[in-house]
């Protein structure tokens, strides 16, 4: 009787299984190959060029937000430019209405014979 290792030896040794196993191996390496090939150059340019276009708009929103805040940050710092102007043009005329007053004090004291009055 034959051992099943002795058929497994027999079937191993044999030329024709060799070939049999090289040919399916090659089979499903190319049916693989096939299955996990890139595709084709025409797919993949419709591919770039979609993703450019994508990028292209997102890059032109992200563009139109950043002047959009420039924008609003613009109008913010020219109101707050004018504001403190502003107080700044009030603070000088307060002072210089108070050093007119001062003057006229004197002016006007040295015009009665009246000493000046002292100003602290």
């Amino acid at each position: 009787m034959n051992k099943p290792s002795d058929e497994y030896e027999t079937n191993v040794n044999h030329p024709g299984s060799f070939l049999a196993g090289v040919l399916l191996g090659g089979l499903v390496g190319a049916a693989a190959t096939l299955l996990l090939a890139p595709q084709s150059g025409e797919k993949t340019r419709a591919q770039i060029q979609l993703k450019s276009v994508e990028l292209r708009d997102q890059a032109s929103e992200a563009v139109d937000d950043a002047v959009a805040q420039s924008r609003v940050k613009v109008r913010q710092i020219t109101a707050d430019v004018r504001a403190k102007a502003e107080e700044l043009q009030h603070q000088g005329q307060n002072i210089l209405d108070e050093q007119k007053a001062r003057v006229s004090a004197v002016v006007e004291a040295a015009g009665n014979g009246k000493p000046a009055p002292h100003s602290s």
